[in-house]
């Protein structure tokens, strides 16, 4: 009778320990993707942003301008710049 009172709660601590762990386990597996996601993700938003703002800084496109399009380019105001619309392969010009 000793022996069964002292089995009991060790076989139900074994069994709590394992389904403890495996419970773990899925939760560490979970979170190591998600870090491995956002890991991903981060380093697609760097690259991005840095073409975004080498590109685009006005200096790096006159420079593009005259290594590769030479004069083809000219510099306009952005209050001169018009908006053109195409409507039923019609082009309307909204100022």
């Amino acid at each position: 009778m000793k022996k069964l009172i002292f089995l009991i709660p060790v076989i139900f601590l074994i069994l709590a320990t394992t389904l403890t762990k495996n419970s773990t386990k899925q939760l560490d597996k979970k979170i190591f993707e998600t870090k491995e996601n956002i890991r991903a993700l981060e380093n697609r938003l760097e690259l991005v942003l840095l073409d975004y703002n080498f590109l685009t800084s006005p200096k790096k496109l006159m420079e593009y301008q005259t290594k590769f399009f030479e004069n083809n380019l000219i510099q306009l105001k952005i209050s001169n710049i018009k908006n053109l619309e195409d409507l039923n392969n019609k082009i309307i010009n909204n100022e």
